[in-house]
């Protein structure tokens, strides 16, 4: 896991009792802040290693970290595992705000105005690249997303009103990526030209599982979930990231198309 705002105070936030666990995997904040680092409450991290470039705010929460190789603060900022990777262009709009409460199979194309969807919804995704053109992405309480070799990207093609994503509690989501190709190993994929901190809410909570990478440099990330994770991947790269909830992460990647981003290090990226 990977933050790589370089300045935030708080570009890894445990807020309250979260209990974050990362099987396997290690935390990197690339934030000089003597609060890059912050734990609220009673929030406890279990991970591999902890690497910050700053300081974690509060001696006193140094207590609720379990490591296995330790913290590490004043750390070498990491880079950007997925800098060089792209999606292909696109144009039109292929659907206008879809919405859906029903269940159905969806093809890749242009979602101009996002996707909705709601109670009852059971959505399954063909493999390939949805392009969420504006909007949101936003799945309810009580509907179901699910794809396998799917990429979606959030993007906007006026330069305004990039799309978003909101995973509500109560939501069922199972998504992973291609595994080759040029978004291979990345199942959320964020516009780099939106602007820094635009929101993702990831709520789902135990029935939220997303495979791959969620490689969102720009995005000021919200993560509430995480099912069992112990041999599944997740890699998360944002601008910020909060955790607002009990969050599990894995990195047994091996089949999934993912950019290794070291064994120490589980990252948030600018």
């Amino acid at each position: 896991m990977r933050a790589l705002n370089t300045t935030a105070s708080g570009g890894t936030v445990i807020k309250g009792t979260s209990a974050v666990n990362l099987s396997g995997c290690s935390l990197m904040d690339n934030s000089s802040n003597s609060s890059a680092l912050t734990l609220n409450g009673g929030g406890t991290l279990s991970a591999l290693s902890v690497n910050v470039v700053g300081n974690v705010s509060g001696t006193s929460n140094i207590t609720n970290i379990t490591t296995t190789l330790g913290i590490n603060t004043g750390a070498t900022p990491a880079s950007d595992p997925y800098a060089d990777s792209s999606y292909p262009s696109f144009s039109g709009c292929d659907k206008h705000n879809f919405s859906s409460k029903k269940t159905e199979t969806i093809n890749p194309g242009v979602y101009c105005g996002g996707m909705s969807l709601n109670a009852g919804a059971h959505v399954t995704l063909n493999p390939g690249v949805y392009y969420l053109d504006q909007g949101s992405l936003s799945v309810n309480g009580g509907a179901t997303l699910s794809g396998t070799g799917v990429t979606l990207v959030f993007t906007s093609s006026t330069g305004n009103n990039y799309a978003t994503a909101s995973v509500n509690g109560g939501a069922t989501i199972n998504l992973t990526p291609p595994t080759n190709g040029s978004t291979a190993g990345i199942v959320f994929f964020g516009d780099r030209n939106m602007p820094v901190g635009t929101g993702f809410s990831f709520e789902g909570g135990a029935s939220q599982v997303l495979g791959g990478a969620l490689y969102l440099p720009r995005g000021a990330v919200s993560f509430a979930g995480g099912a069992d994770t112990t041999t599944a991947c997740t890699q998360l790269v944002a601008d910020t990231i909060t955790f607002s909830g009990n969050s599990n992460f894995a990195i047994n990647c091996a089949g999934y198309g993912t950019k290794p981003i070291g064994s120490r290090l589980a990252k948030l990226v600018e």
